[in-house]
């Protein structure tokens, strides 16, 4: 970081955008920054990205660095890519997050000024050393004007988290944080199968990287439950429920998430959605295979990577929702009482309770 005072930052539309952009806006249009974001993911994106790193690199580091190269395209060359190491003592990121600044810093050979300040609680580096090295970073030093910027940045955040908290759709509730909107309406709906996602908020609300899962699932008459519509609080109570330990930072986004639908009923099934070789996923997803076995609750594992095919894709989810609905069927069979499955024509009642 140079120190010098910026006008504009890009952030990359990849990463910790997709659940901490409200914050990111409130801090540096307080501090009258313009933020200019990356364009939406495209096949374009992903191999401009490829062309920089090796190829086992996992995917989302290779759209990370496609949305740096979109920004540097379009001018932006203070670019805000934070190191964020542990989110609490020894609660760790995997190291190529831990390493983002590193990463783009070796494999882009363009004129690029990196705003990195770093979050590491587990070195008693905090949330307002890091926000205060990020105004640093761009030429402020004015305590007070940083201050109001942390302060509009947490209502911007606090609002959105609690608009997705209240099952606002994720793209509405961010729009509306941005644009200092706040729905206070709570939406509840209710369909024939409900299905909780563990997945990362880059991977999962990406629509190019996770194929539109949401809106595939959507369209098949399913509520879906994402880490947003949990408190974090209730995610990390179910993640000792059940036995684990929190040990990786998006621990709430997978184990989370996970552990309490399953512990409060409301789910049919389960759907992790990991990049391929992530090794922390890995894990988080195998504690709650197992979990989920205990419980008779069924898990369909999706791994994605720059070569998955939506036919396949769509494939395995429509087989998925058709073993659930069919499982759910044979529980109102096994369930109905006696005399109302000689009174009833059957077919025409599991239709009727399951659709």
């Amino acid at each position: 970081m140079n120190g010098k005072k910026i006008k504009k930052i890009g952030i990359p539309r990849a990463m910790s955008y997709y659940q901490n952009f409200p914050f990111y806006y409130g801090f540096f249009e307080k501090l009258g920054i313009d933020v200019v974001v990356s364009d939406k993911t495209t096949n374009k994106t992903i191999n401009s990205g490829c062309k920089y790193v090796v190829s086992e690199t996992c995917l989302p580091i290779k759209v990370f660095v496609g949305h740096v190269i979109n920004l540097l395209d379009k001018g932006i060359s203070d670019i805000f890519i934070p190191s964020i190491q542990s989110i609490g003592y020894k609660i760790n990121n995997c190291s190529k997050i831990r390493g983002l600044p590193e990463i783009i810093r070796n494999v882009i050979d363009r004129p690029i000024n990196i705003i990195e300040p770093t979050l590491d609680k587990t070195e008693n580096i905090g949330f307002y050393d890091f926000w205060y090295e990020t105004a640093k970073g761009i030429g402020i030093t004015d305590k007070k004007l940083i201050k109001r910027a942390i302060e509009n940045g947490w209502e911007k955040y606090n609002n959105f988290i609690s608009m997705t908290n209240k099952g606002i759709p994720y793209t509405t509730a961010l729009k509306n944080a941005v644009e200092g909107v706040y729905e206070n309406k709570r939406l509840e709906t209710v369909k024939p199968l409900s299905i909780v996602i563990m997945a990362h908020g880059y991977n999962l609300f990406d629509e190019r990287i996770s194929l539109n899962l949401i809106k595939k699932l959507e369209k098949m008459d399913i509520k879906v439950y994402t880490s947003l519509n949990v408190k974090r609080e209730d995610s990390i109570k179910s993640i000792n429920e059940l036995g684990e330990l929190l040990y990786w930072a998006n621990e709430v986004d997978l184990t989370g998430v996970a552990a309490y639908c399953m512990l409060n009923n409301k789910i049919d099934g389960i759907i992790s959605l990991s990049a391929f070789g992530c090794g922390p996923d890995s894990l988080m997803t195998d504690e709650i295979d197992y979990h989920a076995k205990n419980k008779n609750i069924p898990m369909l594992h999706l791994t994605i990577d720059e070569h998955t095919g939506e036919a396949g894709f769509v494939t395995r989810l429509e087989a998925f929702v058709d073993m659930l609905t069919r499982k759910k069927r044979n529980n109102l069979i096994k369930n109905t009482p006696k005399e109302n499955k000689i009174e009833t024509n059957y077919s025409e009642k599991i239709t009727a309770e399951v659709s």
